[in-house]
């Protein structure tokens, strides 16, 4: 299926590592230009450089997200160089455990505040765009609740649903488009699911055959279904929660 995406222009936070990387890669697999920032600099030159290889422009700066007047900075930089903004990725995340009052703050901060920042500078490159795109990573914590100390990380990837529907009726006559995505178990290399792995083995197990499926996500797995949002293809889907969980979740949708 021919995705049209082809000369887009695609901003995505946390772009250096798990399911960001795997993002910013499928979208340049498709032939668009990739603008990432992350924390660590050296990861963001790494990653820049892969993706120039790949026979796309690329950018990227070292970056927290949590900066408001740096991550607004960081997007006029990356349309600028880019030559426009066409799809907009948040996926940036605080991974923040536990209920404890430092936890929420940076849920928030990263979670949250975060994607309502970058929504709001990059709207005015996305309305010039003419189809532009918003793609925010929640996840299945948003719905229910999974343990391993996921009550600000949860609370956070909740909000963004009712944030994200409300932008997507907001936008919509601006020809800007706004999804979610909400990925179930996701296991890569230093993650979260690979460090339980290595520290309660007996928890990943559980974890692992409480999926039908019994396996977790790769990053490209949940990578391609933003990718397809992102494109043209998906040109009337917008104020929806895509759920990539392997059936992991049983909640009725109403």
């Amino acid at each position: 299926m021919e995705l049209g995406l082809k000369g887009k222009r695609a901003l995505v936070t946390g772009g250096t590592k798990g399911i960001g990387r795997a993002i910013a890669f499928g979208l340049a697999a498709e032939g668009a230009d990739v603008a990432i920032c992350a924390r660590d600099g050296r990861a963001v030159a790494d990653t820049v450089k892969d993706l120039k290889a790949s026979g796309i422009a690329a950018f990227g700066a070292e970056l927290d997200v949590s900066a408001k007047d740096a991550l607004e900075g960081f997007i006029r930089d990356a349309a600028r160089t880019l030559g426009g903004l066409d799809i907009l990725v948040c996926n940036a995340s605080a991974l923040a455990d536990g209920s404890g009052e430092e936890a929420f703050r940076q849920a928030f901060e990263i979670d949250l505040m975060h994607t309502r920042n970058a929504c709001e500078a990059a709207i005015p490159f996305l309305e010039a765009s003419g189809a532009g795109s918003i793609v925010a990573i929640s996840s299945i914590s948003g719905s229910e609740d999974y343990g391993y100390g996921s009550s600000a990380y949860g609370t956070m990837k909740a909000a963004l649903f009712f944030y994200m529907k409300s932008l997507a009726r907001h936008v919509a006559g601006r020809g800007i488009r706004a999804n979610i995505v909400s990925p179930g178990t996701t296991y890569f290399e230093d993650g979260f699911w690979d460090r339980v792995k290595l520290n309660d083995p007996e928890g990943f197990a559980r974890n692992l055959n409480e999926n039908p499926m019994k396996r977790m996500a790769r990053p490209e797995e949940i990578a391609d279904v933003v990718v397809f949002l992102s494109s043209a293809r998906a040109s009337f889907v917008s104020g929806a929660n895509i759920v990539v969980d392997g059936t992991l979740t049983m909640r009725i949708p109403n």
